[in-house]
């Protein structure tokens, strides 16, 4: 079996125990941003498994975007992320 070269850990544990792989991450493709996936990139960052620059450059992401996202999680949990929650939780 061969294994592409990457940079940094090819899997790390997140603080609740669960295992995180780069195969866990959403294709660099992906178009359609769900809250699942949102929160995966969202949970790679704080674990270790990607660096913010990475998964900017990745996803095509902007910073304020990734910003929101990490906020979202941070203040009211991965349901915020969910589009029909967005204007329950957005900060006036």
């Amino acid at each position: 079996m061969y294994l592409k070269k990457v940079n940094g850990p090819r899997a790390v544990t997140l603080p609740d125990g669960t295992v995180m792989t780069r195969a866990d991450l959403p294709d660099p493709l992906t178009r359609r941003w769900v809250a699942s996936r949102k929160a995966a990139v969202v949970r790679a960052i704080e674990g270790g498994l990607i660096t913010r620059e990475e998964a900017i450059e990745s996803y095509g992401l902007s910073d304020e975007e990734l910003s929101a996202w990490h906020a979202a999680v941070e203040q009211h949990g991965e349901v915020a992320l969910k589009a029909t929650s967005i204007q329950r939780y957005r900060q006036l």
